[in-house]
């Protein structure tokens, strides 16, 4: 659990897919059936991962053609050629006895048409274009140590260290872009280091490097600002990491009264 006593977005999100141990289960009910704001949050993530699922499966329907139009269009060519070949009576058994054969071919065929129109949207040459903003909180609710701000706060701001080429590729295989060029993407910590933020790939994510307006500069002068105040006493660093793991960019919006990123942000 956090350092406020609620449970962590990891915690909720076991629980939903059923992946806790029986005696972690039954305290992890145990508080939701005691804690409004944990049941709430937990509906909340599984919204949001219901809303993702039927995203893709939309997508995913939409990309597959009917196999209705070429199976009318063979049926038309295999009685065409039956009324004018003179072997035509050849054509018709063809039809009656080996009809399932042909359809089982074209189906075949059909599948083999729709992967190559669709893989160059998904090969590694081209999945450079997903711009990961905010990352999916399925794959990545954020992990932090437990510490206070207290302690946090006492020692110099931890810098983030450099992801493991493995731990990358790890995170690349989790968001569906195995192939991709590394220099696409900046594998980042949700929860920064500076945060309190842990070294798991449940706090890492593939931050778009190509993004113009929401990015990696903007993520680090957020980070920048919440630890001056927690360190100064005007936020309490749960707050901190709870608002950051939920979204980075309505946390931006909120602790910089802006709608848009400040122009005087550079990366460190």
């Amino acid at each position: 659990m956090r350092e406020d006593n609620h449970l962590t977005d990891h915690e909720l999100l076991l629980e939903a897919d059923g992946e806790l141990s029986s005696s972690a289960a039954a305290r992890v009910q145990s508080h939701l059936a005691a804690c409004w704001t944990c049941r709430a949050r937990k509906q909340e993530l599984e919204g949001a991962v219901i809303s993702f699922v039927q995203t893709y499966q939309r997508a995913a329907d939409t990309s597959i053609p009917s196999a209705d139009g070429p199976r009318a269009l063979l049926r038309a060519r295999l009685g065409e050629l039956a009324r004018t070949s003179p072997g035509g009576w050849q054509i018709r058994w063809l039809r009656s006895a080996s009809w399932s054969w042909a359809f089982s071919g074209l189906l075949i065929g059909c599948l083999a048409i729709t992967s190559w129109l669709i893989w160059p949207a998904i090969s590694p040459s081209r999945v450079r274009a997903a711009t990961f903003t905010v990352p999916d909180p399925s794959l990545t609710p954020g992990a932090a140590v437990f510490t206070t701000g207290e302690q946090l706060c006492r020692e110099p701001r931890a810098k983030n260290k450099k992801v493991s080429r493995d731990l990358q590729l790890m995170v690349f295989q989790e968001y569906g872009i195995p192939g991709v060029a590394p220099r696409y993407y900046e594998v980042d910590y949700l929860i920064t280091p500076a945060l309190g933020g842990a070294d798991d790939i449940h706090n890492l994510w593939p931050e778009s490097s190509t993004a113009t307006m929401w990015n990696a500069d903007v993520k680090d002068a957020l980070e920048d600002h919440l630890r001056e105040m927690v360190c100064s006493g005007q936020l309490d660093l749960a707050t901190a990491q709870r608002d950051i793991a939920m979204n980075w960019i309505e946390a931006y919006k909120k602790y910089f009264h802006t709608e848009r990123p400040l122009r005087n942000t550079s990366r460190k």
